[in-house]
């Protein structure tokens, strides 16, 4: 079991799980302005960026997707990679951009400079059943600038992909993302110092001493429901991985996508994402928190960037090899473990798959942009589609 989450994930184990578990972004962003007092980022977060983006409500889709869940899968959990360490540079007041690519250039080397840089890979598929298309790209919700050259964020055929798409979907609509701290906030958060009597001593002891050094992250997590406090664990131990959430591939993505005037959709809503967790029994939760506490912070750091390169290559089925492997490795309780990749993964990934078939259309592509991890391996999205009739392939 494993992380993003990207999502998600994201969203729910060690640092691994965090990169999943970035799939639930709007959380563990809002997360951390809950508990703004004890970290910080570089740079500011997407979100700014979403707020200029257009959401249209696809109830139909919606509708779905709640027939979609009424199964269940075991599996591996997901993981997301995480922010950088606050002294590595001053914080910018604007979002880093990346603007669109620019006339092609001639690549490779010339007696007047180096070779053009290349945008990373990324795990990108085309579904395709009949004259419906469905463009997937796997992403991270936080990256490093060599990610997206700035005279070419993204390889072309996944730049023509989103020229020729109406409509990019996202795990969680521009409109959900802006309201989210307020449910962060009031499902996630007690009035009072919750967390050590929802938690056995041993585990809350291993907790104090993991944020020792960080005394107003500790008071602060003190009044966090297990879950929550999961992924803050994973948030701070990920701000040394060197990556920044300016550079995570959504932001990046709307950075190409908004000059376009496109619409932006979610796969799923607010209430649905904030579900995952908070439907979680108290089991589930201490196995979280327990897997983000499994390892040291630097080798919660290595498997983030060991993520990251994986994520360059963009192959979704290595990562969720890889990704299977680590949660093995982490599970506490196998049995729980597994409970909860279906829950926060399997159960979003039937979902989002209902509701990317529901919005695209006859000769109306739709690029569709969730969480690395969702992905690949036997319950991902790409198989998912396949068992509905798509042919996928990589592109």
């Amino acid at each position: 079991m494993v992380f993003l989450y990207a999502m998600a994930r994201s969203i729910a184990s060690s640092f691994v799980q965090a990169l999943v578990r970035f799939a639930f972004l709007s959380i563990i962003l809002t997360a951390l302005a809950v508990l703004g007092c004890g970290l910080s980022l570089v740079g500011p977060t997407p979100v700014r960026l979403w707020l200029a983006a257009a959401w249209t409500p696809v109830s139909a889709a919606y509708a779905a997707g709640d027939a979609s869940t009424n199964t269940t899968t075991q599996g591996a959990r997901p993981t997301l990679p995480l922010p950088h360490p606050p002294a590595a540079r001053p914080r910018s007041a604007t979002p880093a951009t990346n603007p669109p690519p620019g006339p092609p250039a001639a690549s490779g080397t010339s007696t007047g400079g180096p070779v053009r840089p290349e945008p990373a890979r990324m795990p990108f598929y085309v579904a395709t059943h009949g004259t419906t298309t469905i463009y997937l790209l796997g992403t991270l919700h936080v990256g490093d600038p060599v990610d997206y050259p700035p005279t070419q964020p993204f390889r072309r055929p996944i730049l023509a992909a989103l020229a020729a798409s109406p409509t990019l979907a996202l795990e969680l609509s521009p409109d959900d993302l802006l309201v989210s701290q307020d449910d962060v906030s009031k499902y996630g958060v007690c009035r009072y110092p919750c967390l050590p009597r929802l938690l056995p001593d041993p585990l809350w002891r291993k907790l104090e001493m993991r944020l020792r050094d960080n005394p107003a992250a500790l008071d602060e997590i003190r009044k966090m429901r297990p879950w929550l406090a999961s992924l803050l664990v994973e948030t701070y131990d990920s701000l040394s991985a060197g990556l920044q959430t300016e550079y995570g591939t959504e932001a990046q993505l709307q950075n190409v996508y908004l000059r376009q005037r496109g619409k932006i959709v979610g796969l799923e809503t607010l209430a649905e994402q904030m579900r995952a967790f908070t439907s979680l029994t108290l089991a589930q939760q201490r196995e979280m928190l327990a897997q983000d506490l499994v390892q040291t912070p630097a080798e919660n750091v290595a498997d983030v960037q060991t993520l990251h390169r994986l994520w360059r290559v963009g192959d979704a089925d290595a990562i969720s090899a890889w990704e299977a492997a680590k949660s093995e490795k982490l599970a506490r309780d196998p049995r729980v473990s597994a409970s909860i990749d279906n829950k926060i993964l399997y159960e979003r990934n039937r979902r989002f798959v209902a509701r990317m078939i529901a919005i695209a259309a006859p000769n109306k592509p739709v690029f569709v942009a969730i969480g690395a991890l969702h992905l690949g391996g036997r319950d991902g999205v790409l198989q998912l589609l396949r068992d509905r009739g798509f042919i996928v392939e990589p592109s």
